[in-house]
C-alpha cells in the first residue's frame, strides 16, 4: 500500500495521473473535429472509420491486460509506459505522411491509452482506503466532464489554423498537444510515485490473453464500421449479415476458450472467482447498461446542436456545457458525501434515477424548441450522471483485496467500454433506419440529384448515398449554398435565368434540411427512450446489491 507517503504527495501524484487521464478522455473528443481536415488532406473518405476504430480496437483490448500486469509488477512502471507509448503514438501520429500510418499510429495510441485507462482508476485504490476514495474518484469523474467540452473547442481552434510562436497549426496540433503533457505528467509519476513491492515469480496468463483479445477485437470489429473496414470482402460477394456473425461466431468461441483457460491458469486476467461475489457481478451489468446508456445523451445531443441550431463541431461541443457543470458539480460533491457517510448505493440509484428522468425528457426537445429548453433538461442530466459514474469503481474496489485491485478495477472500465461501443453501434443504426424510412430513398430526392451535378458537394457524395452522409451535407449546407451561388452567377446564362435557378436551388436545399431534421428528430426522440430504458434497467440492477459499508482501512495481502 502507499497510504504511508504524505498527503501532499498523493495530490501530485493524483495531478499527474489525472492530468494522463484528460489526455485519454480528451483524444476521443478534440480528435472529432479535425476528421474532417484529415479527410480533406489525405483524399480518403472511406478510411474515415478506420481512424476511429484503431484506436477504440487496442484500447478495449489493452484495459483488461494491462490491469492484471500492474497487479503483477506494479503501478508506476504501467503507467509510465502508458503514458510514454501514448504520448509516442501521439507524435508519430501527428507526423503522419499518409493515412494509412496515421491509422497504424492511432492503434499505438489506443495501447497507451488502455495503459492509463486501466490503471488510473486503480491508482486510487492504491494511495486511500475505500473510505477516502469516494472524492477522489468524484475529480476523475470531474475530469471526463472538462474534456467533453475542452476537446471539440480545443481541437476546432488548433484545426482551424493559430499562429503560436511563429507556427500555424492545424489537424496535426490535436495530436502534438499530447507530448508536453504526456511528459510533464511521466516526470511526476517517476519521482513522486512509488512502487509496491510484489512477489518475485510470476505466471502471466499468456493464453487467456490472446484469447481475450481475440474476443474483444471480434466484438470491436462486429459492430464497429464493419462495412468500410471488410469493404473488400463485402465487394467480393460476402454480405454484411454474413461477416457481422462470422465475428461474432469467433467472439462466442473466443470467449469460451478465454473461460477454460482462466479455469487452469495460475494467474488468471480475469479470475473467474471475482463473478461468485454478488456486488462484483451486478455492478458488471449495470456498468454495461450504464455505458450504453451515458452515450446516447451525449453524442446524439450533439449530433442534434449541430443539425438543428446549425453549429459547428466545437460550437456543438460548448452548448453541452449545461450538461457538463451538472456532472463537475455532482461528481465532487458526491465524492466528498460518499466519503463522509461511508455508503455509495444510494447515490448510485439516484443519480441513475435522475439520468433516466432526464433523459426520457428530451424527447420533448423538436426542431422548433429553443436551446434554452435543451440546456435546463442537460443540467439535470449532468446531475444524475455525474452522481452515479464515479461511484461504480468505488463499489467494486470496496470487494477486493490490494493483490486483485487492477483486475478488478479494469473489468469496470472494460465492461463500460463495451456497453459504450455496441450501444452506439446499435443506436446508430436505430438512428440510420429511422431517417431512411422517413425520407425515402436519398438518391433520388431533388436536392441530392441536384448536388450530385455541382462540384460544390462532390467530396461529401459517395456512389450509394447513407443516412449519415446526408446529415454530413445539412451540417454543411451553408458551405455547399455559397459554392453552389458561386457557381450559378458565374454561368453565362442572363441575369433572371441566373435568379430562378439559385431560388430552385435553395428551395430544394431548405425543403431537404426541412425533411430530414424532422426524420431526425423522430429518430433521436426514439434513442432516447432506449438510453432511457437502459439507464432505469441498471437502476434496477444496482438494487439487488446488498451494500457494505465502505471500509476505513484496506485487505492486506501477502507480497504486499
Amino acid at each position: 500500500m502507499l497510504h504511508h507517503i504524505s498527503t501532499r504527495e498523493k495530490v501530485i501524484v493524483m495531478l499527474a495521473v489525472m492530468s494522463g487521464l484528460f489526455l485519454v478522455a480528451l483524444d476521443q473528443t478534440i480528435i472529432a473535429t479535425a476528421l474532417g481536415a484529415i479527410v480533406n488532406e489525405f483524399k480518403s473518405f472511406s478510411s474515415l472509420g478506420f481512424v476511429v476504430t484503431a484506436y477504440m480496437l487496442t484500447t478495449t483490448i489493452t484495459t483488461p491486460l494491462a490491469g492484471k500486469l500492474s497487479d503483477m509488477y506494479g503501478r508506476r512502471p504501467m503507467l509510465l509506459i502508458g503514458v510514454s507509448v501514448f504520448a509516442l503514438g501521439s507524435l508519430l501520429a501527428g507526423m503522419s505522411p499518409s493515412i494509412e500510418w496515421l491509422i497504424a499510429w492511432r492503434a499505438l495510441q489506443g495501447i497507451g491509452g488502455g495503459i492509463i485507462t486501466a490503471n488510473a482508476f486503480t491508482i486510487v485504490g492504491d494511495l486511500f482506503a475505500p473510505r477516502e476514495r469516494g472524492k477522489w474518484q468524484g475529480m476523475i469523474g470531474a475530469v471526463f466532464g472538462m474534456s467533453s467540452v475542452i476537446g471539440p473547442l480545443l481541437g476546432g481552434w488548433l484545426t482551424d489554423g493559430q499562429t503560436l510562436a511563429g507556427v500555424t497549426t492545424d489537424w496535426r496540433w490535436t495530436f502534438f498537444i499530447n507530448v508536453p503533457i504526456g511528459l510533464a505528467a511521466m516526470a511526476v509519476i517517476a519521482a513522486k510515485l512509488p512502487n509496491m513491492k510484489r512477489v518475485s515469480k510470476h505466471h502471466p496468463d499468456y493464453a487467456g490473453m490472446a484469447a481475450v483479445s481475440i474476443a474483444l477485437a471480434s466484438i470491436v470489429l462486429a459492430v464497429d464500421n464493419t462495412e468500410t473496414i471488410f469493404a473488400e470482402l463485402i465487394d467480393s460477394g460476402f454480405s454484411v449479415g454474413f461477416v457481422k456473425g462470422t465475428l461474432w461466431v469467433i467472439a462466442l468461441m473466443a470467449g469460451a476458450l478465454f473461460i477454460h483457460l482462466e479455469r487452469r491458469a495460475k494467474e488468471p486476467i480475469l479470475p473467474l472467482s471475482f463473478f461468485k461475489n454478488r456486488t462484483y457481478t451486478l455492478m458488471l451489468i449495470a456498468t454495461l447498461l450504464f455505458g450504453a446508456a451515458f452515450l446516447g445523451a451525449i453524442l446524439y445531443l450533439t449530433q442534434f446542436n449541430q443539425q438543428v441550431f446549425g453549429a459547428t463541431a466545437s460550437t456543438a461541443g460548448l452548448m453541452l456545457l449545461p450538461m457538463v457543470a451538472g456532472m463537475m458539480v455532482s461528481s465532487i460533491t458526491t465524492g466528498q458525501l460518499v466519503s463522509r457517510i461511508g455508503k455509495y448505493k444510494r447515490f448510485i440509484m439516484t443519480g441513475f434515477m435522475l439520468a433516466a428522468l432526464s433523459i426520457l425528457a428530451l424527447i420533448t426537445l423538436h426542431p422548433s424548441s429553443p436551446y434554452w429548453h435543451e440546456a435546463v433538461i442537460m443540467v439535470f442530466c449532468g446531475l444524475g450522471l455525474g452522481m452515479a459514474m464515479p461511484i461504480l469503481n468505488l463499489a467494486v474496489q470496496n470487494e477486493f483485496e490490494q493483490k486483485d485491485l487492477g483486475a478488478a478495477t479494469s473489468s469496470v472500465q472494460l465492461f463500460r467500454g463495451l456497453g459504450s461501443t455496441v450501444g452506439t453501434a446499435l443506436l446508430s443504426g436505430l438512428l440510420t433506419t429511422g431517417i431512411i424510412n422517413a425520407v425515402g430513398n436519398p438518391n433520388q430526392l431533388p436536392y441530392i440529384q441536384t448536388l450530385k451535378q455541382s462540384p460544390a458537394a462532390q467530396q461529401l457524395l459517395q456512389d450509394d448515398i447513407t443516412a449519415d452522409a446526408m446529415l454530413q451535407i445539412n451540417s454543411q449546407k451553408a458551405v455547399i449554398g455559397e459554392a453552389a451561388a458561386k457557381g450559378i452567377n458565374s454561368s453565362p446564362a442572363p441575369t433572371m435565368v441566373k435568379q430562378k435557378q439559385l431560388e430552385a436551388f435553395r428551395q430544394e436545399q431548405n425543403d431537404f434540411s426541412g425533411k430530414l431534421v424532422d426524420a431526425f428528430t423522430s429518430s433521436l426522440h426514439r434513442i432516447f427512450m432506449i438510453s432511457s430504458v437502459l439507464m432505469v434497467a441498471a437502476f434496477v440492477v444496482v438494487s439487488f446489491i446488498t451494500e457494505r459499508k465502505l471500509r476505513s482501512g484496506v485487505k492486506h495481502t501477502a507480497g504486499e
